[in-house]
């Protein structure tokens, strides 16, 4: 098999119908950054977070309605 048939396939979704973000896909999408985030989301109550091993992920319309209800982050 070559090399570009065992690559990973991409597929182009808009960030805003990806029910779940990665860090980076989420400071895109929101305009804040992956260190904030990566400290937003350490807390174990969370209500955005999912864990997939140790990788996290963004619930995006969690996180939606979480920003939507702060003043200040």
């Amino acid at each position: 098999m070559s090399n570009s048939s065992e690559k990973k396939k991409r597929y182009n979704i808009p960030l805003w119908c990806k029910p779940n973000l990665s860090i980076e896909e989420a400071a895109a999408y929101s305009g804040i950054g992956m260190g904030k985030l990566y400290e937003m989301t350490e807390s174990q109550d969370c209500p955005f977070v999912l864990w997939i091993g140790s990788r996290r992920m963004i619930k995006r319309k969690v996180f939606d309605e979480f920003i939507e209800r702060q003043y200040s982050i």
